[in-house]
This record gives structure tokens, C-alpha cells and sequence, in this order.
């Protein structure tokens, strides 16, 4: 815990004019209320808050990586749709006396 009267009698690393009210717990230096920030509970300053957030972002991959299962899932549905179309055709090559029944009264299996 930072004493008061300690905090009270220093100045703004920034603003040597201003009274400083916190310090940050990184660099350790005093600051003004317009160069701190509260970050996860924690008073910042900007210099410190920026070099904390750099170090937590995560360096995007490729175009790719990130569209992969978008990819994948396009390509299933068009195999799907190409199998489904080929189905149909087969269906449409099966000649119409089959589908009457006339193929199942005849005896073409016994003519051999």
C-alpha cells in the first residue's frame, strides 16, 4: 500500500506541475489522474497499459486457418449435392416398365 503523505508530496511523471495521485505498479513511477488507467483493478499508466495489452495479443494465422471449417463445410454440402444429383440421374436411367411393374412379371431371369 502506497503511503499518502508520500504520494501527496509527488508530482506527475508527465505533469511535473500536477499533483500525482497513483502509482503505477509496473514502472513504478507517480502519475496524474489523466495518465493513469484502471485495468484489471489495477492503475496503469498508459505507457505500461499499452505494452501489457501488445504482449496479450494473439498474432492472427492465415486467411485460411481461420476459414478452414467454412471450407470444409461448403465442400460436404456440395458433395452432398453431386451425389444427390448423380442419384437422381441413375433413378431417371431406370427404364419406365420397371417402375409399372412390368419388369417383375416377366420371367427375363428364367430365360436362360
Amino acid at each position: 500500500m502506497v503511503d499518502r503523505d508520500r504520494v501527496a508530496r509527488q508530482h506527475c511523471f508527465h505533469h511535473p506541475a500536477r499533483e500525482a495521485v497513483a502509482r503505477c505498479p509496473a514502472c513504478r513511477r507517480f502519475f496524474c489522474r489523466e495518465c493513469v488507467t484502471e485495468h484489471d483493478d489495477r492503475m496503469l499508466c498508459s505507457s505500461c497499459l499499452a505494452r501489457e495489452t501488445a504482449a496479450k495479443t494473439v498474432r492472427r494465422g492465415r486467411w485460411w486457418v481461420r476459414w478452414w471449417p467454412w471450407l470444409q463445410g461448403g465442400g460436404g454440402l456440395a458433395l452432398i449435392w453431386v451425389l444427390f444429383y448423380l442419384l437422381g440421374w441413375m433413378l431417371l436411367a431406370i427404364p419406365h416398365e420397371f417402375h409399372e411393374g412390368a419388369v417383375w412379371q416377366a420371367d427375363w431371369w428364367r430365360s436362360q
